[in-house]
């Protein structure tokens, strides 16, 4: 008898896993993820990346606001009697009582080294702590969030020439080739799943937009970790004369001065240990991104201005 898969995954991370178990043979019987949203501006509907794949794969999919007191989502996901649900990036938290409606479980396949960076920004913040290595983690899910008991992880090097998005591919990239071997595994009872050291434990908050705004006290590394790791969104970004810039892509530098002072007419602009940063990328408020080179021509912050922290 053939196996039920349910998937359950949101964003674009989660697209290629999708892929690899469609493509791969593996008999996806439904997909579950968050329900369109209206853009800010306008009324345009935009469907999650993992509905529009479904779609395009033909796979029937359920797009409910919540799991939680839905007797008809219980109900449904009750009478599949699917072998296993995977879970990657879904958005929601499962309940409970929803655990134990498939053989083999939930399992999640969660962007860390866990129990290092539980929570939903797990690259970002990896990034943003200057970390040397990442991961992803596939999980059998518990009641707690990220908690569960982990049969594999597996680990990729960060540098500081890495983002949060060049990261995230990477890993789902890596998930998509990693969970074939792991659902085999689980479907004939070959794998171990062994508890996470709980004491050892980091969570990784869901970002905040005032996250992005650069402190020029602060050192070098720590500054472009924070570009890097909030690129694309909600980006790192700095305020000059009542406008606001993002920088998207930088690099180290070792030029002098005082603290936010603009070194050269390339925006290099000092911090603390006698470093700067070397702005490669940028994007005025309002504005397309620009090459340092392209922007320099008709900007207003030159050599001997100082960008403060406001």
């Amino acid at each position: 008898m053939p196996k039920r898969i349910i998937f359950m995954g949101t964003p674009l991370f989660a697209v290629p896993i999708l892929k690899s178990l469609y493509q791969n043979g593996y008999p996806i019987s439904v997909v579950y993820t968050q329900p369109p949203q209206k853009s800010q501006r306008g009324q345009k509907i935009n469907k999650s990346p993992i509905q529009g794949i479904s779609e395009t794969l033909n796979i029937d999919f359920r797009t409910p606001n919540t799991l939680n007191d839905n007797d008809e989502e219980y109900k449904f996901i009750k009478d599949l009697n699917a072998d296993l649900a995977i879970v990657v990036a879904y958005g929601q938290i499962i309940p409970k009582k929803y655990l134990n409606l498939t053989k083999k479980g939930f399992i999640n396949v969660h962007g860390s080294i866990l129990p290092k960076w539980r929570g939903a920004a797990p690259i970002q913040r990896s990034i943003m702590n200057l970390d040397n290595e990442i991961g992803i983690s596939i999980m059998k899910i518990s009641e707690k969030l990220d908690s569960g008991p982990v049969c594999n992880n597996y680990k990729i090097k960060i540098d500081q020439h890495h983002n949060a998005q060049e990261i995230s591919e990477k890993l789902s990239l890596l998930a998509a080739e990693k969970i074939l071997d792991n659902i085999d595994d689980i479907f004939e009872n070959k794998v171990k799943f062994v508890d996470q050291d709980h004491s050892r434990a980091t969570y990784a908050k869901k970002i905040n937009k005032n996250e992005g705004r650069i402190n020029w006290n602060d050192n070098a590394q720590s500054i472009l970790g924070k570009i890097n790791g909030l690129f694309p969104v909600p980006g790192a970004y700095f305020n000059f004369n009542g406008e606001r810039y993002k920088i998207l892509k930088a690099e180290i530098g070792n030029g002098l001065g005082k603290i936010g002072e603009v070194l050269n007419d390339k925006l290099e602009v000092a911090c603390s240990n006698n470093q700067s940063i070397k702005v490669l990328e940028i994007q005025r408020q309002g504005k397309k991104s620009q090459k340092i080179d392209e922007f320099k021509l008709g900007s207003q912050i030159k050599k001997g201005s100082v960008i403060s922290n406001a």
